[in-house]
């Protein structure tokens, strides 16, 4: 994208108010992360301990933990029944919440959450679609053949459905997250709200990415259509 401007003209400018959204929500859950990374929960219960107490409230049973090194990358990965924290012993309230976070997609994927085993299921065409689409989009402009510019937009398509797809899962886990802590009694109502920031600045991320692919779609269809 970084010659989209030469590209594609005015219909770059498609795209900055979704860019301007998407530098806000970086700066947004990167400054609350570490705002509420400093701040060390009552019970003094690490995020690894949180992530295992929220699942085994759910009765939510077979998930291995593991460490991962970049800061913010904690994910779960349903394929392998796998938790990963970058922070799995930080008993900060940001740590907490994000681990809650993460225990909420394994419930999800225990209690069969829908739109959770279909991302899951998307994620390689929509891998393989974002890779493809531009180069075909481009090829196809250039050489002026119309179903290589169909392809691409196909293809791009596909990465837009799963950014979609990704918001309802990582909002129900967010609401599963906080529902969990209220019940194990692992954080008080003050320390919830604190979560509660740190999650919906995540759940920003989300969002900014979902408005970004859509309106780059709405530009390749806008190109495509002047050619």
């Amino acid at each position: 994208m970084l010659f989209a401007p030469f590209f594609f003209g005015p219909s770059f400018l498609i795209l900055l108010p979704a860019l301007a959204f998407a530098i806000y929500a970086q700066w947004r859950v990167r400054s609350t992360y570490t705002r509420y990374g400093r701040v060390e929960s009552q019970q003094r219960v690490t995020a690894l301990q949180a992530a295992k107490q929220v699942l085994t409230g759910q009765l939510v049973e077979g998930v291995t933990f593991e460490r991962t090194q970049r800061r913010l990358s904690d994910h779960y990965d349903p394929r392998r029944k796998t938790l990963r924290l970058s922070e799995p012993d930080s008993d900060s309230i940001a740590a907490i919440g994000v681990a809650a976070h993460e225990a909420g997609h394994a419930i999800q994927h225990a209690r069969g959450f829908r739109p959770l085993a279909l991302r899951t299921a998307i994620v390689p065409i929509a891998t393989f679609g974002s890779q493809l689409a531009f180069p075909l989009f481009f090829i196809g402009l250039f050489a002026r053949y119309q179903p290589l510019v169909t392809a691409g937009i196909l293809a791009f398509s596909a990465a837009v459905l799963f950014t979609l797809i990704t918001l309802p899962v990582e909002f129900d886990a967010s609401r599963r997250a906080v529902v969990a802590l209220r019940s194990t009694g692992l954080v008080t109502e003050e320390e919830l709200g604190a979560v509660k920031e740190v999650l919906f600045a995540a759940a920003l991320t989300y969002v900014a990415a979902a408005a970004m692919a859509a309106l780059q779609l709405l530009m390749l269809l806008s190109v495509s259509r002047r050619r």
